[in-house]
């Protein structure tokens, strides 16, 4: 699923999580109506302003009934300016495998981590304040 190639809502450029190796990532799966995503989000905008451009941050819709126009307008609603994309099945598919249903469920706020080395852990479930997610990037994987 690191591999699957995505495409950023914000900049129409495409990218993957593989990219990324050599920096944390917090990956957040979310769905434009869900209340409780926008609230996670607003987390990692603090935790984004706090620690600048040293974590890379990707919101990836997960819900099949949703498509790029509905995160344009989420996200010209909600001002977030990090990478959002739209999870293509097969990446669904693949997350599912690797972390189970838990990882679609969007009202628990699901977050992951993958390290520097593209290993992963799955955090908690329920908002995680910036504080705490700082926390969890520093302690890794």
């Amino acid at each position: 699923w690191k591999n699957i190639e995505l495409k950023n809502v914000n900049t129409g450029k495409t990218f993957k999580i593989s990219d990324f190796k050599g920096k944390p990532v917090l990956l957040e799966s979310f769905g434009t109506w869900c209340p409780v995503c926008t609230a996670q989000q607003k987390e990692i905008e603090k935790l984004k302003e706090s620690e600048g451009d040293a974590v890379v941050h990707v919101s990836l819709d997960t819900d099949a009934n949703e498509d790029e126009n509905l995160v344009k307008e989420y996200l010209a609603k909600n001002k977030f300016d990090w990478y959002f994309a739209v999870a293509p099945p097969e990446m669904t598919k693949a997350l599912i495998d690797n972390f189970g249903v838990r990882f679609v469920y969007v009202p628990s706020a699901p977050v992951l981590i993958v390290c520097e080395n593209q290993s992963t852990r799955f955090l908690s479930s329920g908002v995680k304040a910036a504080a705490t997610l700082k926390q969890e990037i520093e302690k890794g994987c």
